[in-house]
């Protein structure tokens, strides 16, 4: 396992992505998915190479890509993908927007399932899509599909689902028996279901994740999935994302899409992501980081702002704060930003019942989430 951890302030205020130019210098960035660990030694060899040789053109020849893909997830998750169905695209939501287009026309109805990231409503507004969302069922801090909700909305004509899967912003990680009732309900209304999965390979527990095409026979029928190496292994400026399909009508499907939607990856982020897919010692390294600051960011809220309601997440590193008690108005990320100088994910984005939430990225160094933390507790001071 490699040593893997946030890296100073000092370090990240030099960098140029949009988390950490967007804001003004004294404000501390943690909304972004992306982290702020160094990447893995082997991706940098790999796209150094690259710039030495001069290697700066379009993306060629991408079958490590998708053998090492497979590799990964038969160790991860056993599930055995056929690597002449994994095909490449610019990022997950160019590959979600695209399918999306490929399953549905103007004016018909796509399911989401709210609070959700943010982009699957632009996904649906772009493919000028009715959106129907079967909101998740809140217990507590602990969230899950709504069946009822969610076959209601199939009847009513839906035609895609839009499945973030684990779940991006809740931490909710799916049971197979949830994936494959969800299955059996898409195959009897005729709904296919596009399932992202980049957060994936960011499971606490690895043999909790279940990918949904590896559910069922209905599920490989009626899915598509949508995954990429750039949340696990801080990749996403390089641009590369897979579809897959476990079926010959999903498969014809996807075959049938424009040419410059598959050869839409970069150059760099197939290579990239094809050495990715082997860096598991990182990853292990990452995930024990990550690990330890979901319950530091627990520590630290219990003792400076047990107002605020937190759930330890199951996957990924985003967390999703309930700041009610703290009475910040009507857009809470903007007096945090105000007052604190910290600047969240605003959870009203996520879902109309996500008023008074917040999203806040803890893939950093516990200082920061330290600070972090102050800063939000700045920002709850009348």
């Amino acid at each position: 396992m490699i040593n893997v951890d946030g890296q100073s302030l000092e370090i990240l205020r030099k960098r140029t992505s949009a988390k950490w130019t967007t804001a003004p210098s004294d404000v501390l960035p943690m909304p972004v998915a992306e982290m702020d660990f160094e990447i893995d030694p082997a991706i940098k060899a790999r796209l150094h190479a690259l710039v030495d040789s001069s290697d700066t053109g379009y993306a060629g020849n991408n079958s490590e890509l998708r053998m090492n893909l497979a590799a990964y997830a038969k160790g991860a998750w056993n599930w055995e993908l056929d690597p002449e169905q994994v095909y490449t695209c610019g990022d997950v939501g160019v590959g979600m927007v695209e399918v999306g287009r490929a399953v549905t026309k103007p004016g018909e109805k796509v399911m989401i399932n709210t609070p959700v990231y943010l982009n699957m409503r632009n996904w649906a507004n772009r493919l000028n899509l009715e959106v129907v969302d079967a909101q998740m069922i809140k217990n507590g801090m602990h969230y899950t599909l709504d069946f009822d909700a969610i076959e209601a909305g199939y009847k009513s004509g839906v035609k895609a689902h839009f499945l973030c899967n684990p779940h991006n912003p809740t931490g909710t990680v799916f049971t197979q028996q949830e994936l494959s009732r969800l299955a059996d309900l898409a195959k009897q209304y005729g709904v296919i279901v596009l399932s992202d999965e980049i957060h994936a390979p960011i499971t606490y527990d690895k043999s909790a994740f279940h990918p949904f095409l590896n559910v069922s026979e209905n599920a490989r029928e009626v899915g598509i999935c949508v995954t990429s190496a750039s949340k696990a292994w801080n990749l996403a400026g390089l641009k590369c994302a897979q579809i897959i399909t476990q079926h010959e009508k999903m498969k014809a499907i996807v075959e049938a899409m424009p040419m410059a939607v598959r050869f839409g990856a970069s150059n760099f982020g197939v290579h990239a992501g094809a050495v990715a897919f082997t860096c598991t010692d990182w990853l292990e390294g990452a995930m024990a980081t990550l690990d330890r600051n979901r319950k530091f960011l627990a520590t630290e809220l219990a003792e400076k702002l047990p107002q605020v309601n937190y759930r330890v997440p199951d996957c990924s590193y985003l967390a999703w704060l309930d700041v009610t008690a703290l009475d910040l108005g009507e857009d809470p990320s903007k007096t945090i930003l105000e007052r604190g100088k910290l600047l969240v994910s605003n959870g009203i984005l996520f879902g109309p019942q996500s008023q008074n939430f917040v999203r806040l990225n803890f893939g950093t160094s516990a200082q920061i989430i330290s600070q972090g933390v102050d800063r939000l507790a700045l920002a709850a001071k009348k």
